[in-house]
């Protein structure tokens, strides 16, 4: 049962849950504060965190189903568990279903928008795993998908959805898009083999980093934005220079004539990334309350 489970885990990468869940919170702590002055409340925190768990794990059962004929082909991806048969089809349209319920129960669970908003997200984790078949602007759509769980945090604690939100997101959506773009490089000669859409495969690598540094231009942009709009003081700033130095230095590390620092560039440095900027956001909006 254990070794099972560990494959789960290792399916849907739960490591890159460092990724999505900080600015998870963060849009969670952000949108109470500023729309209703108080912070959400640890029941709010434990459904968005179940909703979170419930999206993460059926977004990749869908990635993995779908695309299971071109990671077998693909000789980075042919260890994956459904290719590499150590996960039946069944098991893991079961595990989807599980996954999509707890979705379902924690989005009634908060608010009414939230719940209604339920069939977009649905849609957008199914839609996503099938746009390399047909576009490069996979990894933009990858991006608004994945932004989806800061924008729905914020929904879920506030009900509502305003400039402060959209900007949130749309800043989320490009920050995602960019590193994908860089995650997408080492895939470059497959793709263009068997004819998978992404930026590198239609730009080559020296013109994909430019976009993706193009994006995270954006995303550098949207965080000042909110800075604005959302009233935040100097801890935020603090955390944001912070994060634009860890921005810069992955563009630094990889080159078109070096992506042996890809994984760095692509895990740790995002990862990290997202921890600063939820941690000095929330260290600003609890002085704000108690101070």
């Amino acid at each position: 049962m254990f070794k099972k489970i560990s494959i789960f885990l290792e399916m849907i990468k739960i490591e890159h849950t460092l990724f999505a869940l900080p600015f998870a919170f963060m849009g969670a702590v952000l949108g109470s504060v500023v729309v209703t002055g108080t912070l959400p409340s640890w029941s709010q925190i434990g459904w968005i965190l179940l909703a979170m768990v419930g999206a993460r794990s059926a977004a990749f059962g869908f990635n993995r189903m779908i695309d299971r004929v071109i990671d077998g082909k693909n000789p980075r991806t042919a260890g994956r568990a459904i290719p590499a048969g150590l996960l039946k089809s069944s098991e893991v349209v079961l595990f989807i279903i599980v996954s999509l319920a707890l979705l379902f129960w924690a989005s009634l669970n908060l608010s009414a928008l939230a719940f209604k908003l339920f069939p977009l997200a649905f849609f957008m984790l199914v839609f996503y795993s099938y746009t390399k078949r047909f576009t490069w602007l996979c990894h933009i759509v990858l991006g608004l998908t994945i932004g989806l769980a800061p924008l729905g945090s914020w929904v879920a604690v506030t009900g509502q959805i305003d400039m402060t939100a959209i900007v949130f997101y749309l800043t989320v959506a490009f920050w995602t898009a960019g590193f994908d773009i860089i995650y997408a490089c080492q895939d470059i000669d497959f793709d263009q083999n068997e004819g998978v859409y992404s930026i590198p495969a239609r730009f080559g690598i020296a013109g994909a980093l430019k976009i993706a540094r193009a994006f995270h231009v954006i995303t550098a942009i949207g965080f000042i934005v909110m800075f604005f709009i959302a009233d935040l003081s100097w801890w935020y700033l603090a955390g944001m220079i912070i994060s634009y130095m860890m921005l810069f230095y992955q563009h630094y590390i990889v080159t078109p004539k070096d992506l042996s620092r890809l994984q760095t560039a692509f895990f740790t440095m995002n990862s990290v990334l997202s921890i600063v900027v939820f941690a000095f956001t929330l260290v600003d909006l609890v002085v704000r309350q108690y101070l």
